[in-house]
């Protein structure tokens, strides 16, 4: 069984998070400038089997388009040009990042640490990513 990666798609950065092979534990992989997104996910695959992509979908808490939706639906586009046989599923990221800064005070991250957004990014992609492993249990 191959793995399911979460993409935190942002305009300059992107954050990322992957499954174990068995898909029980998600785990911040690492943060990207977004216009190399492809050719790291491209080298990441040759090396890793990744079965699914999971994309934080922005949305306000009318659930409607964020300022941001745009770019993310332009980069699912170019992901399933690249990737034409893994499936790409949309996934909720509302509350990620102001979580992901909770789960960091918690953790007893440094002021420094979690003023690094990119800190921030990989660990928003985990909660994604760990939600929507939850939410197809």
């Amino acid at each position: 069984m191959g793995r399911i990666l979460a993409i935190d798609y942002g305009s300059k950065r992107t954050g990322l998070a992957v499954t174990d092979p068995l898909r029980i534990i998600a785990t911040a992989l690492e943060t990207v400038r977004s216009f190399e997104l492809i050719d790291f996910l491209k080298r990441y695959t040759t090396t890793e089997t990744v079965d699914v992509f999971v994309v934080g979908m922005p949305k306000t808490l009318e659930n409607t388009d964020t300022n941001n939706t745009h770019l993310v639906k332009g980069f699912i586009k170019q992901l399933k040009k690249a990737f034409p046989d893994t499936p790409v599923h949309e996934h909720d990221e509302r509350f990620t990042s102001r979580m992901a800064l909770q789960t960091m005070i918690a953790m007893g991250s440094k002021k420094s640490e979690r003023r690094d957004k990119g800190n921030i990014d990989k660990v928003s992609a985990t909660i994604i990513l760990q939600s929507f492993i939850e939410s197809q249990r």
